[in-house]
């Protein structure tokens, strides 16, 4: 009996995508623009966090946003409108993320030539995101404090590959069961060189602590 050819698609695909991902990374520095890739759950005020970041660096920087869903083009809608910045929608077609090949078609469309910084806000989703190298130079994470304190433990890979985890909504932390240090404790266990930066979008709180970081990012990334 003829053996069975069997291939493992899961391995071959993630691999493809790590070759794209390191020739596009390696493409972007050649040029001096920074990709950021943003990630985080439905709801945990990404945008929201994009906008007030934006709107504090915008006048230093050239920034160009590109918002990936499913469908709809509310998130670029958004962030045009509150911070006059250019932002393009990315449809994914029903995938739950964006790979690198996908990534490098955003960008093509936004001609990311034209800019210092450009932010993937990758579709909302706290497993398969984390799976694909996108390219960036850095991934963050948004938690916000209504998810609860153990989303690290219950997702972990989203930790590990992630330099700085923002925590969100700390205006409403009198009522909601989070303890901020034991989430920072969970995001440690899982990333020990993981930062952590707290914040909230809403009131503003801890966003010049977040628009430092990335200010510092790209002074390194320049060689500033």
């Amino acid at each position: 009996m003829d053996k069975i050819k069997v291939i493992e698609i899961k391995e071959s695909v993630f691999k493809h995508n790590e070759l794209n991902a390191d020739s596009l990374r390696n493409s972007l520095k050649k040029r001096g623009v920074y990709l950021l890739n943003v990630m985080s759950s439905p709801g945990s005020g990404k945008t929201t966090t994009l906008i007030g970041l934006i709107n504090l660096l915008k006048d230093k920087y050239r920034i160009g946003v590109m918002e990936a869903d499913i469908d709809s083009e509310v998130d670029a809608i958004k962030i045009k409108e509150n911070t006059g910045v250019e932002s393009i929608q990315i449809h994914t077609g029903g995938m739950c993320h964006l790979t690198a090949a996908m990534t490098k078609e955003g960008l093509d469309g936004i001609d990311e030539s034209k800019f210092d910084l450009v932010i993937l806000e990758n579709v909302g989703n706290l497993v398969c995101p984390a799976e694909f190298d996108t390219g960036a130079v850095k991934n963050i994470a948004i938690l916000s404090v209504p998810e609860g304190d153990d989303k690290p433990l219950k997702y972990p890979l989203m930790f590990e590959v992630c330099s700085l985890v923002v925590i969100n909504k700390i205006d409403v932390l009198p009522y909601f069961d989070f303890d901020i240090e034991k989430c920072k404790k969970y995001i440690h266990e899982r990333n020990p060189k993981a930062e952590v930066i707290e914040i909230s979008a809403k009131t503003k709180e801890g966003l010049d602590k977040l628009a430092a970081w990335m200010d510092n990012e790209l002074k390194n990334y320049k060689g500033v």
